[in-house]
């Protein structure tokens, strides 16, 4: 089969690697309908850091069952699913709390040793407790549906626990920090799930505040650093009291900490690959609450399929373009270059 490899900065390629097989009873094979380029996969594009040579890439796919292993009994083959970024095994502590992102025993796809997405088919460890099969979802569907549940795999959910840890509720006004498609989908979760009043998008870009605002953000500030704190202080006085961090730099987390008011909740799900630094003090001063983390993807993932399979949910957007898988290293080079908001993959 074909896959996508990592060679060095700014080197990918597709080539031929071993077909995935069965290893444990509770696997499944799943042969991939779409998968995507995410802006995390571009730090080893950018040398941020280092991979291993030949090592797969991507980690949020779409695909149909073809093989499950004896011990699960929740899935067949010929099920459309939709697995989450990252796996748990489903009985440990923290997945049992709805903390899969934390498994004792879980991992993550394109990690070392691990299958990647970026690829025509992969094995998933742990199936019955990570793949979610999608209700009469099948590779037919229109293809607005079909990048609508790819999302759910990592951005629409990362999107939506931001809002939930920045602790967004009905009427509320909330600033979003970013416009990629975890920003973009923070905008969505915060109108149309959490029932946020009025959502401030910060973006510079003219196609990603179009989404954003076709997202329900209500006020767009172009600005950055100082200048952006400024202007959300001007728009909404003391500023937000929700204040969701979707980017991940020391630069993003100083605008966040900057918009937020006393009293108020940052909830920061941009994972950081340069370490910002905070000072604690000014946090207890102004009574600020602060929590980051890593989507717990399969958590949400129930609710967001019944959201978008019922038409209720529709976050296709943050995919503005399509490639084949042939053409990785074009689809890393447009959002490398933020010509692209997210690259979607066609085995």
């Amino acid at each position: 089969m074909r896959a996508a490899l990592y060679l060095d900065a700014g080197k990918v390629v597709v080539d031929d690697v071993p077909d995935p097989v069965l290893q444990q009873p509770t696997d499944a094979i799943v042969r991939v309908v779409r998968s995507c380029v995410c802006g995390s996969d571009l730090w080893a594009w950018r040398d941020t850091f280092k991979r291993a040579e030949r090592s797969r890439l991507g980690h949020e796919f779409i695909g149909v069952v073809e093989k499950v292993g004896s011990d699960v009994g929740n899935l067949a083959p010929g099920d459309f699913v939709i697995a989450p970024f990252c796996y748990g095994d489903g009985t440990c502590e923290y997945c049992r709390a709805g903390l899969q992102s934390s498994c004792l025993n879980g991992g993550g796809w394109g990690a070392p040793g691990e299958d990647g997405a970026q690829g025509e088919a992969l094995r998933v460890p742990y199936a019955a407790a990570n793949l979610a099969v999608v209700p009469d979802g099948s590779p037919d569907l229109p293809e607005e549906r079909l990048l609508a549940l790819l999302s759910l795999s990592d951005v629409m959910a990362t999107g939506l626990h931001g809002v939930r840890m920045a602790g967004v509720t009905e009427g509320s006004t909330v600033v979003v920090v970013g416009d990629g498609a975890v920003g973009l989908c923070a905008v969505l979760a915060a109108r149309a799930i959490a029932g946020a009043e009025r959502v401030v998008l910060l973006s510079r870009h003219e196609a990603r505040q179009g989404v954003g605002r076709r997202f329900g953000a209500t006020d767009v500030v172009p600005q950055r650093g100082q200048e952006a704190i400024d202007a959300v202080h001007d728009l909404i006085g003391l500023g937000a009291a929700h204040v969701v961090e979707a980017v991940g730099t020391p630069q993003s987390w100083e605008t966040a900490l900057g918009v937020a008011r006393d009293g108020g909740q940052v909830g920061a799900v941009g994972v950081p690959h340069v370490t910002p630094s905070i000072e604690l003090k000014p946090l207890v001063i102004r009574n600020l609450g602060v929590r980051g983390g890593i989507a717990p993807v399969g958590h949400y993932l129930p609710d967001l399929v019944r959201r978008v399979v019922a038409g209720e949910l529709d976050p296709s957007p943050v995919f503005d373009r399509t490639l084949p898988l042939a053409d990785i290293s074009e689809a890393y080079g447009l959002m490398d270059r933020r010509e692209a908001i997210k690259v979607a993959l066609v085995p």
